[in-house]
């Protein structure tokens, strides 16, 4: 069961393959919480304490130039930074990569964003993928490349479709 992440998580054997990833997790992800800068979720293994994969969650602004024409004609000019959902991180470990893992996290990812969007404000969600293998997955999962910035967007109408 995806949950909060605490200090009984093992966060010290996690490692996705990236750096910077497991760095976050390690050193940086505790603080951000207490310091209510972004929340980060965790999927424990059943039997022991390991991550299998997290990601984090904070409130985020897109100014509403880094949109396409067509959506800017949707959105209020009044509007100079449009309110979003920032998915930060979303890391698997790679003793589960390839096990439809990041996949779940996701999906819980975007189901919380959804859920969250009823009560505060959010046109989207929104990702900035650290690689091209990163671009590629949130692609087949239908979020929309951002002009000129390297994010990638998926609508709040659109999970509405899968979740509404």
């Amino acid at each position: 069961m995806i949950e909060l992440l605490n200090k009984k998580h093992d966060r010290n054997n996690f490692d996705c393959g990236k750096e910077l990833l497991n760095s976050y997790l390690k050193y940086q992800a505790g603080q951000d919480m207490q310091r209510k800068l972004s929340v980060c979720f965790a999927l424990p293994e059943n039997e022991t304490s390991l991550i299998q994969g997290f990601y984090t969650l904070s409130n985020f602004g897109i100014p509403l130039s880094n949109f396409s024409e067509k959506i800017q004609r949707k959105l209020p000019t009044s509007y100079t930074s449009i309110p979003t959902t920032l998915l930060g991180r979303l890391a698997i470990d790679q003793r589960y990569q390839g096990l439809g893992i990041g996949k779940v996290m996701l999906i819980d990812a975007l189901k919380r964003s959804y859920d969250n969007a009823r009560v505060i404000g959010s046109f989207s969600v929104v990702v900035d993928p650290i690689d091209q293998e990163a671009v590629r997955f949130y692609k087949k999962y239908d979020f929309i490349e951002l002009p000129d910035s390297g994010k990638m967007f998926i609508a709040m109408k659109t999970l509405d479709h899968l979740f509404g």
